[in-house]
Formats: structure tokens, C-alpha cells, sequence
């Protein structure tokens, strides 16, 4: 068996690093107003080509940006959709734990005022830079799913003052704005795109659920209208446009969201998403076992096992991570998996609580044990 050469890589990441302290200061400058637009621009280029080079020499076949021109992974894109804006009389709140307690992320409230569409290519600019600076990755650009607008909106689309009345035709303008955007993305360059969808592992906890049913809304069976919308947003792509998704139960200073395997959503998800491979976070027993992935189809399908946490710098044992492939290859077959870590090492500006060089030596972990069990 050899390294894959289409996306997923057998060796891959998530997508989002952590932010080098030049960068830090220099966002921190530009909102003070102390540094400009396009001097921002040049630190982000600086360290964005820098941050290329790291993932090329570590032996990686896919190399993004870091997602060093974002605050936030998501709700950067989201902003950017025609018809939606940011409520400044209200914020939406996520609670995170971790070992040491509870902490909250919040960012302002999304409203819909206006029909969803798409004006300009969102985050066209940004990948143009990436594909220019890499050399010998694949240049890989990560956006949020369509099912992340919804689950941020924390209530149905249809209500008093909203601009739908009808539901269905919410979910058609959603997928047909990412229609166009997957279309503009591919008429630069975009071969692997990433599909960001916490959605879909926050569905498998009960709390979860219990909270979008307290709103009116069809939690139980809320996964399936994502799958089929994402689906539709997918529809008549390029053949040679790799896709995947990534799925996670959230992660922000090294803390998360929400907890449970994937048994809720795997049957329509692993069964019925088309795209070319899932990022599935299983650093710890938080996130389940294997099992739910009994429903992926026999075929090209990759499942991209997230066994090296991001969450710490403790590097994990490379014995400890071949026998949990060995795991999974009972459950789905060796050369239907790769190896990752299980969310990016900086969702958020802020970054998880590990140092630079650790973030390094667990891609370089990645890439070793990759080669270890899969080939060169």
C-alpha cells in the first residue's frame, strides 16, 4: 500500500494554525488603528509564507494558510453571504469545558434581513496568495459548511420580520449560494476544498438536541436536512474537485462543545454525504468509538482518523496511534483511511494552549506514522 495522490492525503490536517506573535501584534495594531490595511496584509503574507514552508518541509502533501486572515473559521465566511449581517443588540453564546472548568466564546448574533445569495467570491483573494506560495502541496482551502449558518442562527429561518416564509426556499438559496461559491473557488484553482461542519458531531449529543428542540425545531432528524442540503450544494461539481468534511464537537482554547460518538447522524452522513472523505475527531473517549463508521460505502471514500489531539502538546505515542488505525481497519478497510489531528491548532484567533514547536512535532508525528503504516 502507498500514500494517496488525491485528497484526502494519507498524512493530512484540519486546516487552521496557530497565529506566530508578529502576526498576533500586528492584528492587534490594526484594531487599534495603528497599522493599516495594507500593512496588515503584509504581515498576514509574511506569515502565511512562512507557515507553507513549515508544512512542506514536515512532509505534508496538502498545505493551507493557516487560516492566519480570520478570527474565527466560520463566522469570518458566514458575514461575507448576501442577506446576512451581525446583530449588535444581541451575541450568541457557546459554552466550552475542559479539565480545568467552563469558558464561553461568544460573537455577535447572525440575522437574515435580505434573500441569502452571493455577490463576491469569498475568500477568493486569500487562496490566490496560498496557491501562488506553495511549492509542492496541494493547496488547500477550508470554508464552513452551509449547515454552520443555520446552527448559528439559533432559531428557525422562518419567523416575524424574516425575509422567508417558506423554509424550503431558505435551504434552496443557502445551497445555491455555495453552488456559486464552490463554482468561483474552482475557477481559481480550488482542487481540495474542506467543508467545516461542527453541526453534524454536535447533533450526536443529547444536549444538544434537547437545546434546538427547546427552539421548535426538528432536532432528531435536523442532520438530514443538512446532509441533503450540502449534497445539493455539491451538485454538478467538477470531478477532479476533492472535497471532505470535517466534523468535530468543537474547539476553542483548547476546550470543547459537546460530547458522544457519531451514532446519532452516521447512518445519513456516512452513508449518504457525498464527498471524498471525513475529518472525524477520536483523540479521546469523549468522541466515541469506530463503530458508526460501519455505514461508509465500500469505495474511494476516506475517513481521515483525528487521533493526535490539538488540545495539548503532549505528543501521543506513535505504537498507541498504529493500534488505533488497527482499530478502525476492522471497522473500515486500511486503505479507506488516513491519519490527522482531530480539529485545526487555532479555530479561533486565539489559538489552543500548545507551543509552536509542538504543533510541528505532532504534523511531523502525523506524517511518520502515516508512512509507517501506509507507505511512502
Amino acid at each position: 500500500m502507498s500514500a494517496r495522490k488525491t485528497a484526502p492525503f494519507r498524512a493530512d490536517h484540519v486546516g487552521s494554525l496557530l497565529r506566530p506573535p508578529a502576526l498576533l501584534t500586528a492584528r492587534a495594531a490594526h484594531a487599534e488603528g495603528r497599522l493599516g490595511d495594507d500593512e496588515l496584509r503584509a504581515a498576514e503574507d509574511d506569515a502565511i509564507r512562512d507557515v507553507v514552508a513549515m508544512q512542506e518541509s514536515v512532509g505534508l502533501q496538502a498545505a493551507t494558510d493557516g487560516e492566519f486572515r480570520r478570527t474565527s473559521w466560520h463566522m469570518d465566511f458566514l458575514y461575507q453571504l448576501d442577506g446576512v449581517s451581525s446583530s449588535k443588540d444581541s451575541s450568541v453564546e457557546v459554552a466550552f469545558r475542559n479539565a480545568s472548568g467552563n469558558l464561553t466564546f461568544a460573537s455577535m448574533s447572525l440575522v437574515i434581513d435580505r434573500r441569502i445569495g452571493l455577490s463576491t467570491t469569498i475568500f477568493g483573494d486569500a487562496f490566490s496568495m496560498l496557491a501562488s506560495t506553495v511549492t509542492s502541496a496541494v493547496p488547500k482551502l477550508t470554508i464552513p459548511s452551509p449547515s454552520m449558518l443555520h446552527y448559528r442562527l439559533g432559531g428557525a429561518p422562518v419567523h416575524e420580520g424574516s425575509p422567508y416564509t417558506d423554509p424550503d426556499q431558505f435551504w434552496s438559496d443557502l445551497a445555491g449560494a455555495y453552488r456559486e461559491e464552490i463554482s468561483r473557488l474552482y475557477g481559481l484553482g480550488v482542487r481540495y476544498l474542506q467543508l467545516d461542519d461542527t453541526s453534524l458531531a454536535y447533533l450526536n449529543d443529547p444536549a444538544q438536541r434537547e437545546s434546538m428542540a427547546a427552539r421548535g425545531e426538528d432536532a432528531d432528524h435536523m442532520h438530514e436536512r443538512y446532509v441533503d442540503t450540502i449534497n445539493a450544494a455539491l451538485s454538478g461539481r467538477p470531478d477532479d474537485l476533492r472535497v471532505t468534511t470535517h466534523m468535530c464537537r468543537g474547539n476553542y482554547r483548547s476546550s470543547w462543545a459537546a460530547e458522544g460518538g457519531y451514532d446519532h447522524v452516521a447512518e445519513k452522513v456516512f452513508g449518504g454525504l457525498e464527498v471524498d472523505g471525513f475529518f472525524c475527531e477520536y483523540d479521546d473517549a469523549r468522541s466515541g468509538d469506530f463503530s458508526p463508521l460501519r455505514y461508509l460505502p465500500r469505495g474511494d471514500q476516506q475517513v481521515v482518523l483525528g487521533l493526535v489531539t490539538t488540545k495539548s502538546g503532549q505528543l501521543e505515542s506513535p505504537d498507541t496511534l498504529k493500534r488505533r488505525i488497527d482499530e478502525a481497519s476492522q471497522v473500515v478497510p486500511l486503505e479507506q483511511l488516513c491519519l490527522s489531528p482531530q480539529c485545526g491548532f487555532s479555530s479561533t484567533v486565539e489559538g489552543n494552549e500548545l507551543s509552536y514547536d509542538q504543533e510541528v512535532a505532532k504534523l511531523e508525528l502525523i506524517v511518520s506514522v502515516a508512512e509507517d503504516v501506509w507507505g511512502s
